[in-house]
C-alpha cells in the first residue's frame, strides 16, 4: 500500500476542510503527525509489522472522520471524489512513492551527497539526548534557528539513528 500518497492525499483533504471552514479536531491532527513519523520510520525499517499495522489504524481512524464530516457537510459527490483519489494514492506502486520521496531537497551549506533529517526535540527526547544519539551513529548536526535539529550524513548511518530514536521512543511507549 501506498502509505505515504494516501497520507498526502488526507493531508490535501484537511486542508481542503479547513478552507471550507471546518475545524479539525487535535486529535486528528495528532494522528497525522503520529502516521507521517511511523511511515518514515517504515521507511528505514520496513520489517515491523505492528509498525505498518499502527500507520493503517492511524490513517483509516483519519479517513472515517473526514469522510464522515464531507458528507455531512457537503454531501456525497464530495466524498466519493476524495474517495476516487484516496483509492488511487494506495494502489500506487510502492517505487513510484519511493522515487518520488528521493526528490533531494535543497538544505544550503550541505555537501549533495549527505543526507539529513530534521528532529523536533520534545520532553522525551531533548536535545541533548538527540544529539548524543547523533554522535553514536557518527553523524553531524546543527541546531536551525526553528529548534530543530538538523542531523545529516551517509544514507546508512541516517537509517541507523532514525532506528534508535524510533526503539528508544518505542521502548519508553510500552511502559
Amino acid at each position: 500500500m501506498g502509505y505515504l500518497t494516501a497520507w498526502k492525499v488526507l493531508e490535501q483533504m484537511i486542508a481542503d476542510l479547513r478552507k471550507r471552514g471546518i475545524a479539525i479536531p487535535a486529535d486528528i491532527m495528532n494522528d497525522l503527525k503520529s502516521a507521517k513519523i511511523l511511515i518514515n520510520i517504515l521507511k528505514a525499517d520496513p520489517c515491523h509489522i505492528e509498525t505498518s499495522q499502527k500507520v493503517e489504524g492511524y490513517l483509516l481512524n483519519i479517513e472515517s472522520y473526514l469522510v464522515s464530516q464531507g458528507q455531512k457537510r457537503f454531501g456525497a459527490n464530495y466524498v466519493e471524489e476524495w474517495l476516487r483519489r484516496l483509492d488511487e494514492a494506495s494502489q500506487r506502486p510502492h517505487e513510484e512513492e519511493v522515487a518520488e520521496e528521493e526528490k533531494i531537497r535543497f538544505i544550503p551549506g550541505l555537501p549533495r551527497e549527505q543526507k539529513w533529517i530534521r528532529v523536533k526535540p520534545t520532553a522525551e527526547f531533548t536535545l541533548e539526548r538527540i544529539k548524543a544519539l547523533a554522535k553514536e551513529a557518527n553523524l553531524l548536526f546543527n541546531v536551525q534557528s526553528d529548534g530543530y535539529l538538523l542531523v545529516y550524513g551517509e544514507d546508512e548511518r541516517i537509517k541507523e539513528f532514525v532506528k534508535k530514536m524510533a526503539t528508544k521512543y518505542g521502548l519508553k511507549e510500552e511502559k
